[in-house]
């Protein structure tokens, strides 16, 4: 987090595209080693909890994203410069990463009790089948995170360009977006709780394939927005529940299988929006929606692959007392 904060304030003092290109090669870089880190904390958060938190704990990321964009509208306003605004934000980061490092949790794994040589599997087994169900998480988190590149880079062009929205209305798509993605991350991990992970992640993909749909053949500016909200809502607990499985499926592994959900993932984010501009070259931009709305499809006629061995991610297993009390 400080390696993070502290590249941050690069991008603000380049001076030509090719040094904004490596600024922000070197922040990218810090970032996804700390996104990696901060899921992969809230599995053994989550173990220690012995219940789901991952979706609050992606609420509060989309709270920072909303605070940030507050924020730095406001810089813009008052006349502050890229650096001076991203330095601020820089030495904030810092500040907040070393306050609660000394609460963090040990994340060394216990050392697993050794089954009966009779029913133990094969070390290829154990290699072949977790590694083969990570990887169908991470292609779900990759239709998921697809889709919320789609409405981050199409959302407000949207309501402007095919309904005719103006500026200010057309803002709103993606604010109703990201406020009802909030929404529904803070109370996903109730729900995942009380009904399991597959299920949230079936019903909302399929919440979410309905309100792009929405949004897709919608005729009217408010119709869109309904759809748009619905979106959000729908895709609010698919990406925690897919987070929080490959951290669980192999607690010695949580480090290794969260980076792989989450490398496909924001590949996923990055391809959405590229490949709605290719498709306007075919169709409209309102029918390029239904090509998410197609994969979240997909994602919720697969979401039963979250029952097999990590139904609900961490287990009320009870520890013995001695151990509890020397938790940190």
């Amino acid at each position: 987090m400080p390696l993070c904060a502290s590249a941050l304030v690069l991008p603000g003092l380049a001076r030509d595209p090719l040094a904004l290109a490596g600024a922000l090669f070197v922040f990218g870089f810090c970032n996804g080693c700390l996104d990696v880190s901060m899921n992969t904390h809230a599995v053994h958060v989550e173990k220690a909890y012995n219940r789901p938190v991952m979706s609050a704990v992606h609420a509060a990321f989309s709270l920072g994203g909303v605070i940030a964009a507050l924020v730095g509208a406001r810089a813009v306003g008052i006349g502050l410069s890229p650096a001076t605004t991203l330095g601020v934000a820089g030495a904030a980061g810092v500040v907040i990463a070393l306050l609660p490092a000394r609460s963090l949790l040990a994340t060394k794994p216990a050392s697993p009790i050794a089954a009966p040589a009779s029913t133990a599997p094969s070390d290829s087994a154990k290699r072949r089948t977790p590694a083969a169900r990570i990887w169908i998480f991470a292609v779900l988190a990759l239709m998921c995170m697809l889709c919320e590149g789609v409405a981050n880079d199409w959302s407000t062009l949207d309501l402007k360009t095919i309904l005719g929205a103006p500026a200010g209305t057309a803002a709103f798509a993606y604010g109703t977006f990201a406020a009802t993605m909030t929404t529904g991350r803070l109370l996903a991990d109730r729900v995942s709780r009380r009904f399991g992970s597959a299920a949230l992640l079936r019903y909302g993909a399929a919440t979410g394939a309905v309100g792009i749909t929405v949004v897709a053949l919608s005729p009217w500016i408010w119709m869109a927005l309904a759809g748009w909200a619905l979106f959000g809502l729908g895709l609010s607990g698919c990406v925690p529940q897919l987070f929080s499985a490959a951290g669980h499926a192999d607690p010695a592994a949580a480090g290794t299988n969260v980076s792989r959900v989450a490398g496909l993932g924001y590949l996923g984010m990055l391809a959405g929006p590229a490949a709605i501009g290719w498709m306007t070259r075919l169709v409209a931009l309102n029918y390029t929606f239904l090509f998410p709305a197609l994969l979240l499809v997909i994602a919720a006629a697969t979401a039963g692959i979250l029952r097999s061995g990590t139904e609900r991610g961490p287990k009320p297993e009870p520890m013995p007392e001695p151990e509890m009390a020397q938790r940190p």
